[in-house]
């Protein structure tokens, strides 16, 4: 009564839909809480930050690397990138929409009963601000460069070549 060992062969066979897909819906195939993801960007404003695994790593026709090393690449990249994100947002996420909420308070606070307030006086007062400025410009202005182009336009220059 000895101990047998055996030898097993363990592999990783990944269908070829699963492979093209990212690791998150495979990670997330267990149960869905919801019925329909619902759209966190509807506005498309983080549209360059869709990087997939093809896009930072990329092996052209005249050179490939073994197709386990090439699957299991992609497997290591897809699966950082979800795990990083994840943790990191679980970090920032927060304390980033704490103080993103404070700064865009201040600034909706100050725009509206500071900035807009003194612009509309200003518009306001513009009318008869215009009024003074233009009665200034005919009364002091005007005729002071209307009398210097009258003196420079009487002086003559003559070119004498000996």
């Amino acid at each position: 009564m000895g101990l047998e060992k055996e030898k097993a062969e363990t592999s990783v066979i990944m269908d070829e839909d699963l492979f093209n897909r990212s690791i998150e819906p495979i990670l997330t195939k267990k149960g869905k809480l919801y019925s329909s993801e619902p759209d966190r960007d509807p506005s498309d404003i983080n549209a360059h930050l869709k990087v997939e695994f093809e896009d930072i790593i990329a092996e052209p026709s005249s050179t490939h690397s073994f197709d386990s090393v090439w699957i299991w690449s992609h497997a290591v990249f897809e699966l950082l990138k979800f795990i990083f994100y994840r943790l990191l947002t679980t970090l920032l996420a927060i304390p980033m929409a704490f103080v993103a909420g404070i700064v865009f308070g201040l600034l909706s606070c100050v725009h509206i009963w500071v900035v807009m307030p003194l612009v509309h006086s200003c518009m306001m007062a513009l009318p008869s601000i215009q009024v003074i400025w233009a009665s200034l410009m005919d009364m002091f202005v005007g005729p002071f460069f209307n009398s210097i182009s009258r003196i420079l336009s009487s002086i003559n220059i003559k070119a004498v070549q000996n």
